[in-house]
C-alpha cells in the first residue's frame, strides 16, 4: 500500500455517508475558536493566569478529594495518597485513557493538585497509560507529581497544543514541558505529542481538504517546525532516556511529511461521528484505523508507531436534536455496548488506544451542548456511570 494517507473521498461511513467529515470539521472549528478566544484573552490576563497557576507544594496532607467531586477516594492514611483504597467496580482493563485535568483551560487555570491526585488514583485502577492534550496550567507537572505521590504504575504522554496562527501557546507550553521533565525525569513519560488535529484545523482555515495537497504541505511545514524544535529541546537536555516525539490528528488528516518526521502518530477515530451504528462501531473503528493509519504508516521508511488517540461513545445529549447521529443514539446502554465490544478485543488484537474519555467535561457541555460533554466513563463529579467495566487485563 502507498505511504500516502488516503484522501478525503475515501473517508466514508456506511452507505458512502461522508457526514463523518462534516462532524469532524465542525468539532475542529469549535476547538479552534476555544484556542483563539484564549489567545485574545491573554492580553491583560497573563499576570492573572500566572498568579492562578498551580504551585507544587508537596501537599501530602491532602485527602485527594476535589471540591466538585463526590467521588473522592478513601485513603487508609490521610497523609499518604499512595494508601488509597481500591474500588472493586474498577478493572485495569484499558490500554490507555484520554485525560485533561479539570480546570486546565488557559488562562483561567482552575486545576489543583488535590483534584489530579484523585484522578490518578482512579485512573490507575483502569489503566497504566494516559495521554494529555496540552501543557497549559501546569498540568504536566501536576500529573507527574500526582503519579509520584500515589506511587502508581502510570505512563503519561505529555502534549503541546500548538496552533498555526500564533507561536506563543507553543512556546509557553514547551517551557512548561521542559520544566516538568527537569523536575520529575523521564521514568513516567511515554512521549511528547506536538499538535492535536493541527492539520485538520489548518485545512479548514485555508479552504482545503487534502492533507497532502500544496496547502496541506504548507501546514505540515509549520507543524514540523514545532515538532523538530521539541526534539531539539529534548536532545539538548542530555536525557538519560530518549523521549519519543509524535503528533495527534483526526483519522484521515495525517500529512505524509509529518508522519515521516515523527516516532508515533495518534489518530482520533470516532464511530459516532461517522454515523456508524453501535453494533458495528467496534469493528468499524479497527478497520478504519488499520486501513487509514496503520498500513500507510508501515509503508514509510521510519514506520512510526500508530495509536488510536480517541475512541468512545457518548452516554447522553444535552438536547434531543443531537441525541442521535445516524442509526444509534447517545445512551449509557450504547456506551456499555461499545465497552463490551471494543476494549478486551482491542487488547487481544494488539491495538494501542486511549479511550475517550476519563470523565464528562462540564465546560464542553456549556460551550457546545449536544453530546460534547458526555463522553466520560465517570460523571463530572468523578462517580462511575451505571456501567460495568470490562474485566480483562490490559497489555
Amino acid at each position: 500500500m502507498s505511504g500516502q494517507t488516503r484522501g478525503y473521498s475515501d473517508l466514508e461511513g456506511p452507505g458512502g455517508n461522508t457526514n463523518w467529515l462534516e462532524k469532524q470539521e465542525s468539532r475542529s472549528r469549535r476547538s479552534r475558536w476555544i484556542v483563539i478566544g484564549s489567545i485574545l484573552g491573554l492580553i491583560g490576563l497573563i499576570v492573572i493566569g500566572v498568579a492562578l497557576g498551580v504551585t507544587l507544594s508537596k501537599k501530602s496532607s491532602s485527602k485527594s478529594s476535589s471540591g466538585s467531586s463526590s467521588g473522592a477516594v478513601n485513603q487508609s492514611d490521610p497523609n499518604d495518597p499512595s494508601t488509597f483504597q481500591k474500588d472493586a467496580n474498577l478493572k485495569q482493563s484499558f490500554y490507555g485513557i484520554a485525560y485533561t485535568p479539570e480546570g486546565s483551560q488557559y488562562p483561567a487555570c482552575g486545576n489543583s493538585l488535590d483534584q489530579v491526585i484523585t484522578d490518578i488514583q482512579l485512573l490507575s485502577q483502569l489503566t497504566t497509560r494516559i495521554r494529555l492534550y496540552g501543557a497549559d496550567c501546569n498540568q504536566s507537572a501536576l500529573v507527574l507529581e500526582a503519579i509520584k505521590q500515589t506511587k502508581v504504575n502510570m505512563t503519561v504522554w505529555l502534549a503541546n497544543y500548538n496552533i498555526p496562527t500564533d507561536n506563543t501557546p507553543y512556546t509557553r507550553q514547551k517551557a512548561a514541558i521542559q520544566s516538568a521533565i527537569e523536575t520529575y525525569g523521564t521514568d513516567h513519560i511515554g512521549g511528547v505529542t506536538v499538535g492535536n488535529e493541527y492539520m485538520l484545523n489548518y485545512l479548514n482555515a485555508n479552504g482545503a481538504t487534502d492533507p497532502n495537497s500544496a496547502v496541506g504541505n504548507q501546514g505540515a511545514a509549520l507543524l514540523k517546525t514545532d515538532i523538530d524544535d521539541t526534539r531539539t529541546m529534548l536532545s539538548g537536555m542530555n536525557l538519560a532516556t530518549h523521549i519519543p516525539v509524535g503528533t495527534a490528528e483526526a483519522g484521515s488528516y495525517f500529512n505524509t511529511e509529518v508522519l515521516e518526521d515523527v516516532e508515533y502518530g495518534m489518530s482520533n477515530v470516532h464511530p459516532w461521528f461517522a454515523n456508524v451504528s453501535i453494533d458495528q462501531a467496534a469493528s468499524w473503528t479497527w478497520d478504519f484505523f488499520d486501513q487509514q493509519n496503520v498500513e500507510p504508516a508501515a509503508a514509510l521508511s521510519n514506520s512510526p508507531k500508530m495509536y488510536i488517540a480517541e475512541t468512545g461513545w457518548p452516554s447522553n445529549s444535552s438536547d434531543a436534536g443531537n441525541e442521535s447521529n445516524g442509526p444509534s443514539t447517545a445512551s449509557t446502554a450504547n456506551l456499555q455496548t461499545f465497552l463490551d465490544t471494543f476494549v478486551c478485543q482491542a487488547n487481544q488484537n494488539g491495538t494501542g488506544y486511549f479511550y475517550f474519555e476519563y470523565f464528562d467535561e462540564i465546560w464542553k457541555d456549556q460551550q457546545f451542548g449536544g453530546v460534547e460533554g458526555w463522553w466520560g466513563l465517570f460523571y463530572a463529579n468523578r462517580t462511575l456511570k451505571p456501567i460495568t467495566i470490562p474485566d480483562c487485563q490490559s497489555p
